[in-house]
């Protein structure tokens, strides 16, 4: 008879030992899985319109690319639905000379609870070229109680390129009664144009994030904030009627005659969206990605 802990293989000149299974108590614990993903793209001009030249995507982030037009639309997916303790995602994106280049999310992204405290980052590095248009028009980041989330956008255009970009995040779902009572915010925007500082913005929010916006001089009682910059010619021709839309919920002005800046400080994802949604048709030129309206 056999021994079941020694087993010859007719294929094999050594034994093949089989060992009993570890007893559940006994087996040690698995780490927290991690997510990783990274999504590298590049567009050029080509034919009258603007094409791929060169992708690259690896783990949870996945491009898709909607429809072909004058500006390459490009859908950017966190397959691991969201955002938690050590997850690590990047992107990094270039506009080529004259291309135009759209970046967008298929839906909210979401920043959940971390079990161990340790921090998820999210790092996206931007390039526009000479003579080239690019939108980066990310849909809401929710944050959840107990998140922990480091963000970092950098962006560095030619001297004459064009950029639209929004950065909304809702401080916890208002319709569902959530409030952020222990969390971890720190996010950081960087423009440079020509290789000089164009615009800077930084957000560093810790504890109970919900009682500090509650704060007349942080939030005023603020659920949902956005932020937008847009840098093209006629930037100054839009001022009057972007100021006209926020009404009281957040104020837009001028650092130069070609760019726009705006902030936006409202009571829920609802509210922004109707201040936001308009102002970016009008800054887009009613190219907003259809994913917006889903």
């Amino acid at each position: 008879m056999l021994n079941p802990q020694q087993i010859t293989s007719s294929k094999r000149s050594k034994p093949i030992t089989l060992h009993p299974p570890i007893p559940q108590a006994f087996q040690p614990l698995d780490a927290q899985p991690r997510a990783r993903g990274e999504i590298v793209l590049s567009a050029k001009r080509h034919g009258g319109r603007s094409v791929i030249d060169g992708l690259r995507q690896a783990g949870a982030m996945k491009a898709l690319f909607p429809r072909a037009g004058a500006m390459l639309q490009t859908i950017c997916i966190n397959t691991a639905g969201g955002v938690t303790g050590g997850d690590r995602l990047s992107l990094t994106a270039s506009a080529g000379p004259g291309a135009a280049l759209g970046l967008t999310t298929q839906a909210a992204e979401r920043a959940y609870r971390s079990r161990d405290g340790e921090f998820g980052r999210v790092d996206s590095t931007l390039q526009v070229a000479a003579g080239a248009t690019l939108h980066w028009l990310p849909q809401e980041l929710i944050l959840y109680d107990g998140c922990a989330l480091r963000r970092r956008l950098s962006v560095d255009l030619a001297a004459d390129a064009r950029l639209l970009m929004v950065e909304p995040v809702i401080f916890g779902r208002a319709a569902m009664g959530e409030t952020l009572t222990d969390a971890r915010f720190h996010d950081r925007i960087t423009l440079r144009r020509a290789g000089q500082p164009l615009y800077c913005d930084a957000v560093r929010l810790e504890g109970d994030i919900s009682r500090q916006l509650a704060r007349r001089p942080i939030g005023d009682g603020a659920g949902a904030m956005a932020s937008l910059v847009y840098v093209a010619p006629d930037a100054e021709a839009h001022l009057a009627a972007v100021r006209a839309q926020l009404a009281t919920c957040g104020g837009a002005s001028l650092l130069a005659p070609d760019v726009l800046v705006l902030r936006l400080l409202c009571p829920d994802s609802h509210v922004l969206r109707q201040h936001l949604l308009p102002v970016l048709d009008r800054l887009s030129g009613d190219t907003l990605p259809v994913s917006w309206r889903l």
